[in-house]
């Protein structure tokens, strides 16, 4: 083929979005780094066909891994997981369904639950070695709780919000919105399972008749109808208006002194721009959640969360609306190109850099989790305009005209 220059290529690229080059591209130039030369663009013909067993719904589902741009390279830990091929455990009430490192290897921070309960279905009375987040996207949920002080307290959560438990302290959820809820929680621990808890009802069953007639102050026979095995969901009454509820909960113990939600849909943006907006809970905003930080994005038709990284924690990240398009760099180099939609889970492990990108035609909303308390990213952009021009001059051999019209405030969302 004929010689393609730089210049030629990026204007190319910028008109259309992406860098096309035509048949056997040479190999080592702009958009097309490696050698051997990688990618459907250098193997005309036969070279792409798949002659054997295939799926085609599948493959044309992801196909950032069937055909993938010439500039990824190498391999990585596979980091798309679904909760859409996870099994629900489904009772009367509700269901629940978990994506854990044991299905997900490289998730070793976070493990992942999605529930739903009908209303008035209920998730027991139990409480986790480990801390729950949780994110409600459809409904309402009433939470209660109590602290290690005896302060307890009601709360309902509806789309949008937040709810913490730290490790160890008791809990229960209830569907309350006209068509229950439905919600995803995070544990922080990769490892954790939502089906390995400690249940009121497995403790009672399993403790001798007469030592829960001490504890409770009651004859034994008070207790002949207690389930004989864990209830887990199952449906059940809707309970008082809230007020009423949180009154008898609290009693004279008093409500604690950090609330266990917190709505991230009221909060302001962080970041709005013409390409999206970005709103952010963690520690500074939402108190009690001292090990989990999170972001909720929106990146509008074409945009683009800026390349960058995070350096303080895994990134574990859920679509709950819209298609993406997913590249992660790492060193060797490897970088790797993955598609998600909705109820698909990834997961991006610290320092390592990675963008995302609308490839839908509606609004991609995501959420961004991490094990710290405090939210933390590196711009690639930011740090490139705030180091001495010179320097970035002589590394990428970029004029220092172009580098002074490069995004200077953190963009986060960029528009197409």
């Amino acid at each position: 083929m004929s010689s393609v220059s730089r210049r030629s290529v990026l204007s190319a690229g910028a008109a259309g979005g992406a860098i096309v080059v035509a048949q056997a591209a040479q190999a080592a130039v702009f958009g097309n780094p490696d050698e051997p030369p990688q990618g459907a663009v250098n193997a005309p013909g036969e070279s792409t066909k798949v002659i054997g067993p295939k799926n085609p719904a599948l493959s044309d589902q992801f196909p950032g891994a069937f055909s993938p741009p010439p500039t990824d390279v190498g391999e990585l830990p596979m980091f798309w997981a679904s909760f859409n091929n996870a099994p629900r455990r489904i009772q009367d009430g509700g269901w629940a369904r978990q994506v854990t490192q044991y299905d997900f290897q490289i998730s070793e921070e976070i493990a992942g639950v999605n529930m739903r309960l009908t209303r008035g279905g209920i998730r027991e009375m139990h409480w986790h070695q480990f801390a729950e987040w949780a994110f409600v996207t459809a409904g309402v949920c009433r939470i209660t709780t109590i602290d290690g002080t005896g302060a307890a307290n009601v709360e309902d959560v509806r789309k949008g919000g937040l709810w913490y438990f730290p490790a160890g302290l008791p809990h229960s959820l209830q569907g309350v919105g006209e068509d229950g809820c439905e919600f995803v929680i995070c544990f922080d621990e990769g490892r954790a399972s939502e089906f390995n808890t400690l249940l009121v009802t497995d403790w009672f069953a399993h403790t001798p008749p007469d030592v829960l007639a001490i504890n409770f102050a009651v004859p034994a026979e008070a207790f002949r109808n207690i389930p004989l095995h864990d209830r887990y969901i199952f449906q059940g009454k809707m309970p008082a208006d809230l007020a009423v509820d949180q009154k008898q909960a609290q009693a004279n113990g008093g409500e604690p002194k950090l609330r266990s939600s917190f709505q991230l849909s009221d909060l302001e943006p962080v970041r709005k721009t013409r390409g999206g907006e970005v709103r952010i809970a963690d520690s500074t905003n939402f108190e009690i959640s001292k090990t989990i930080a999170a972001a909720q994005v929106t990146i509008h038709p074409g945009g683009m969360r800026e390349m960058h990284w995070h350096p303080n924690a895994d990134e574990w990240l859920y679509i709950i609306a819209g298609k993406a398009e997913v590249s992660v760099f790492n060193t060797g180099p490897n970088v790797v190109t993955q598609n998600f939609n909705p109820g698909d889970i990834g997961y991006v492990k610290r320092s390592f850099g990675h963008y995302l990108r609308n490839t839908g035609d509606e609004d991609l909303v995501y959420l961004e989790v991490f094990r710290t308390d405090r939210y933390a990213g590196v711009s690639l952009s930011e740090w490139v305009t705030h180091t001495p021009r010179a320097m970035v001059e002589q590394t990428l051999n970029v004029d220092a005209e172009t580098i002074a019209k490069f995004p200077t405030n953190r963009p986060v969302v960029l528009p197409v």
